[in-house]
Parts: C-alpha cells; structure tokens; sequence
C-alpha cells in the first residue's frame, strides 16, 4: 500500500470539484472521484432531467394546442434521438474535466474511496493522508425491499433516463419530485404511465393546497393509485407485474415493460465507511457537521446529499463556498444560515416553493395571513388558456414579512424567485407589492396580484 502526503484531499467530483480555489495554488490536492466528474446533478439528476423535461413540455404543448384552435399532433418521439442529445452533450464533459483538474495541478484518482482512519483516504492500493478533507459523495436511490424485486430489471433515477428504447408502460413506484418528473417525461412522449404511492397524495411534503392540485392534474394524466403498495414483483412476457394492495385491503395486478422505483435517496456514508474515521452520522445516514460544515473529526469537512437533508444542488453549492472559505480561513469562519430554502419540481404542472407551509404554521400556531392569486386572473393566464394554476403566499401579520410562498404552474420556479429575495433581505409584503413595477401583462402580474390581496 502506497501513501501520499496532500495538503487537501476532496473525496466526490460533484460540488467537491468546485472547492480548488487560485488561492491554494500552492497546495498539493487530490480529487477522488468513484464514478464520474459532475456527480448526480450533471450526470443523472438535475440537467439531463430537464433537458429531458424541457423536451417533454414542448410535446405537451402540441398535445394541447387544441385549445388555441391550433390543429397539431405529435406524430412521432424519436427516443434515441432525444436521449442522444442530451447524452451526446453530457458525457463528454467527464474527460474533459479529469483533464482540466490534473492540468491545474490536482492529482486525480478515479476508484472507491473509503476512509481507514480520521486523516487517511483509501483508493485502490493507494493511501491518501491529509491535513484538511473534504467528503462530497452525495447520495444514491433507495431502492425498497419489495418481495422479487431482485428477480426482475427495475430502473431508479440513475439508470431510467438511458434507456434503449422508449417503453409503451411504465410503472412508477413513489410520488416525490422524482416520481413527478419522470412520470410527465415519459407519459408525454406517449408511455402509459400508471403511478403507486402509499401517501394519500402526490408530492406530499409540500403545502397541502399545492399537493392537492398536483394529485388532481396527475389524476386526470396517469392512472393513479394512492394510498398503496408495491407487494410483489414478478417477471412476465411483457415486461412485470406487480401485485399492488390498495386502501381497502384489495389487491390487483399491474403490468408494465418498465418499472421505476422513485422512492427517495440514501446518503453514501456507509460506502465510504466514515464509521472507521469516527465521524459521527444522523439516524438516516447523514454526516453530522457544525453550521461551518466541520464534522466532529478534526480537518474532516462534509457537504452536500451526504450531510443534508434538501437534496439540492443549490444547496450544495452555497455549502461549497462555505466550505471554501473555511480551509482558507480557519480562524474566521462562514457560517450556514440557510434559513430561505426553495425547491422547484419540474414536471407538469410546475411548482416552486420556498418557506414555511400554512400547514406547518396551523400546527405551530403562529399567526399568519394567506393570499391566494389563480393565474387565470390575469391577462396572461387569459393568454394560457390556463384553468389550474395559482399562487399562494403567507404572511405574518404583526410583522408584514413573508413566510411561504407556493406556485403551481407554468414558470413557477421563475416566478417565485421575487418572493425568494424579499425573504432573504427582509422586504414587507408591502415593500414588494408597490414599492416595484410589474411589467403588464406579464404572468408575473398574478405574484403581483397576490401581495396586493395580503
């Protein structure tokens, strides 16, 4: 076993890759990456999704031109060549990456990583001794034990996207924002999609408004089943079937060419044994930091999916720069205040959501006030033919300042950055409403519109 001596050493290739700074020229650093430079988001999350969304809303657009009097049909999905595309564009940037990191001067080691003792990284038959370590090797699909299940072919998130050839039926087992996504990917590309959820609605951590109007939208696109689970999975001519109990005790049989298992993820702490360095871990597996991402090991940092609960890489990305500053900054510190955390689900409907759920202040019984805006009532909701969509925002009516803001519909993760803002610089409700312009008619009028009712 060799060992080598760094000054840093950053163990996952996502958020991690953008910790190397100019300021640490002189550092000797090593990058130690097990699959690909980019990490989830770049490879198998965040962008390849949406490539694949943005494609899927242009179909749904001409599915439902008819309400513009426009005669369209979709003829045709070209599956590869919409996986190509957004593959052809993505994969190339793992080499290119490895090469411009070790051309800056950082030694790359592409293998699992594990930790053998508080300041040493194994790779290989390399041992990697450091003064400052960072750990940013996110999270991986929880895959349920479900009888069979490893007797037939399920997909997850990491693997659903490059699939051969575009199914005609795919079951999607969960009804988070993975679920969501690919269910609107794959049913507007002509899937038929049935969906099987053990909560009583889709998207169930969100504001219940929001979750309420989703589960209706997706009960009219999918067959939907609520309140049920997956028991058992066996192979069939076709593909799977899936013996699925209902609310009621009832069972039924569901086939499908493809499954998807959506139903949450785990962090990576346990592949990269961190028990063996001593750091500590939270009840789900999460590496426990302080506000300045420091573990309970001396010169052990975490960030990301392994040390959070939000599953955003804007999150990771903030986390990042906090890090940064700390390795260069020891005795002065960031520290996180992350009190402000949007999130968006890009699917159809569309929903963003940022702060406190009026759900969650009924349960706390803190005073609030609630506006809620429909986007058919304004000119360019008109414009949308738009029947569904709406916005809600809270707040608190000592102090003026928002507390939640909840968007369902087109554009919703645009729409609610405004509110974002405010709730990060303290602006009033009143502040936001008058103290700015809104360019008429545009669908930010219905934010607008909104304030003005709180």
């Amino acid at each position: 076993m060799t060992r080598t001596h760094y000054d840093l050493v950053i163990v996952g290739a996502g958020s991690g890759n953008m910790l190397p700074d100019e300021k640490m020229a002189d550092w000797r650093i090593a990058v130690v990456e097990t699959d690909r430079f980019g990490g989830t988001c770049l490879n198998r999350g965040c962008i390849p999704s949406k490539m694949f969304v943005h494609t899927a809303d242009v179909a749904r657009t001409v599915e439902t031109a008819g309400r513009f009097g426009l005669g369209a049909r979709l003829e045709s999905v070209d599956w590869p060549a919409v996986r190509d595309r957004v593959f052809g564009r993505i994969d190339p940037i793992h080499d290119a990456a490895v090469d411009y990191r070790r051309r800056s001067g950082a030694d790359v080691y592409l293998g699992a990583a594990r930790l053998v003792a508080p300041g040493v990284v194994a790779v290989g038959d390399q041992e990697l001794e450091a003064d400052r370590i960072v750990l940013a090797v996110g999270s991986r699909p929880f895959v349920p034990d479900i009888a069979g299940i490893d007797e037939v072919a399920v997909h997850t998130s990491d693997t659903i996207m490059r699939l051969e050839q575009l199914p005609s039926s795919m079951l999607v087992i969960g009804g988070g924002f993975i679920a969501a996504e690919m269910s609107h990917v794959f049913g507007s590309f002509g899937t038929d999609v049935t969906i099987v959820h053990r909560g009583t609605s889709l998207l169930g951590t969100l504001d219940s408004d929001i979750a309420q109007r989703f589960t209706q939208a997706y009960r009219e696109r999918f067959d939907l089943h609520l309140e049920s689970n997956v028991e058992r999975l066996e192979r069939s001519a076709g593909g799977t079937v899936a013996t699925v109990r209902g609310p009621q005790g009832t069972t039924r049989q569901i086939e499908a060419d493809v499954v998807l298992v959506a139903t949450g993820r785990v962090p990576n702490s346990d592949t990269l044994d961190v028990a063996a360095a001593g750091i500590e871990v939270d009840e789900h597996g999460h590496v426990r930091t302080d506000d300045t991402y420091r573990t309970n090991v001396e010169g052990i940092w975490a960030l990301g999916d392994l040390a959070n609960h939000f599953q955003l890489k804007h999150m990771a990305n903030a986390e990042t720069r906090i890090v940064r500053h700390g390795l260069l900054n020891p005795e002065t510190p960031r520290r996180a205040s992350f009190d402000v955390v949007p999130a968006a689900v890009f699917a159809d409907p569309q929903v963003a959501t940022v702060g406190a759920t009026e759900d969650e202040l009924r349960a706390s019984g803190r005073q609030h006030v609630v506006a809620v805006r429909e986007y058919s009532a304004t000119a360019y909701g008109w414009a949308l033919e738009d029947t569904t969509s709406f916005v809600k925002v809270i707040a608190d009516p000592a102090t003026r300042l928002i507390l939640g803001a909840h968007i369902l519909g087109p554009d919703a993760a645009v729409l609610v950055q405004p509110l974002i803002q405010a709730m990060c610089l303290g602006n009033t409700v009143e502040d936001v409403a008058t103290g700015v312009l809104y360019i008429h008619p545009a669908l930010t009028e219905v934010v607008e519109q909104a304030l003005l009712d709180l």
